[in-house]
């Protein structure tokens, strides 16, 4: 038992909370009159763990944030307490009026943005439609915000039968048995599609998904479904008390259109790379990141590097 400490236990955003709270006479010292927090994920302790004070982490700022795990596997159940390993997330702990401030930024820049890109979306329309069989556009299932799937529009930039013929390119899948697919070079592609994919144009219908919400200017890449779920059972996705990984927890994010992997060489990178870069945009996310992210994609489209 923790001596001289007594529990107090609270609901706190989807999982509970166990905090507990310094009395005088721990031996933990003026700073230390603050409070410990402990986060149980799979359930709510009925009993005060018996974790000695002295084997705990030295605590900073007057609060530690504790990973609290309930252990069945023995004839007794046991709480072990670890050091959190998950990452924060600048999103969550940002004042209400920043994320506000954002949604009206994908709204006014995506509507802009839109206006400006018509004329170029005219035309690779009729280009697409004119040059090869099949719609002008490419829906699939992909991955959304809290693991949400929602149906991702883009232009075709393949021929009509690419899903078809994917299995046949599994072995050049430049990101081996990652969930996601690229290949340089890809055979499937149009005379159309390699340029419009060159220049990221096959990508600006998706204007039309941040200006509905479901996406953002700016965030990480959503990935298709049908990937995802080979790696991660599907009913974790919408299951935070899962999300232990960087592939599960950038979902906490909207996804979204461009972001630090995309300004950063996007497929010439491998897959832990770019979830690594994406938890650093999670983890450090500002209005102002947004803006310079934003300012720096247009270069990284016009280079073209990576877009395959």
């Amino acid at each position: 038992m923790f001596g001289g400490l007594f529990g107090a236990v609270c609901w706190g955003r989807g999982s509970w909370t166990v905090r507990q709270e310094a009395a005088e006479g721990d031996g933990m010292g003026q700073r230390d009159q603050g409070h410990l927090l402990f986060r149980a994920e799979q359930g709510l302790a009925s009993s005060a763990p018996t974790t000695r004070l002295s084997q705990l982490p030295p605590v900073e700022r007057n609060q530690l944030t504790l990973d609290l795990t309930i252990d069945l596997t023995r004839k007794e159940p046991q709480l072990v307490l670890e050091p959190s390993r998950r990452p924060h997330s600048s999103f969550g702990m940002a004042p209400r009026w920043k994320p506000a401030f954002k949604r009206l930024l994908d709204i006014v820049g995506s509507l802009v943005a839109l206006v400006l890109a018509s004329p170029v979306m005219l035309g690779a329309g009729l280009a697409i439609a004119l040059t090869s069989r099949g719609p002008v556009f490419f829906t699939q299932e992909r991955v959304g915000y809290m693991g949400r799937p929602f149906r991702f529009l883009k232009f075709r930039s393949m021929c009509h039968d690419a899903v078809a013929l994917r299995e046949d390119l599994e072995e050049q899948n430049q990101h081996g048995d990652a969930p996601v697919f690229k290949v340089r070079e890809d055979p499937r592609m149009t005379s159309v599609g390699k340029v419009i994919r060159r220049f990221s144009i096959d990508e600006l219908p998706q204007l039309f998904h941040v200006l509905a919400g479901k996406m953002s200017l700016v965030g990480p890449r959503p990935l298709p479904l049908q990937d995802v779920v080979q790696h991660v059972p599907r009913e974790h996705l919408v299951d935070t008390r899962m999300y232990s990984t960087p592939d599960l927890w950038r979902l906490t994010a909207k996804p979204g259109i461009t972001c630090i992997w995309q300004v950063s060489g996007r497929s010439e990178l491998d897959y832990d790379t770019w979830m690594r870069m994406d938890m650093e945009y999670i983890e450090n996310w500002s209005l102002w990141l947004d803006i310079k992210l934003l300012l720096r994609t247009i270069p990284a489209v016009l280079s073209g590097r990576g877009a395959y």
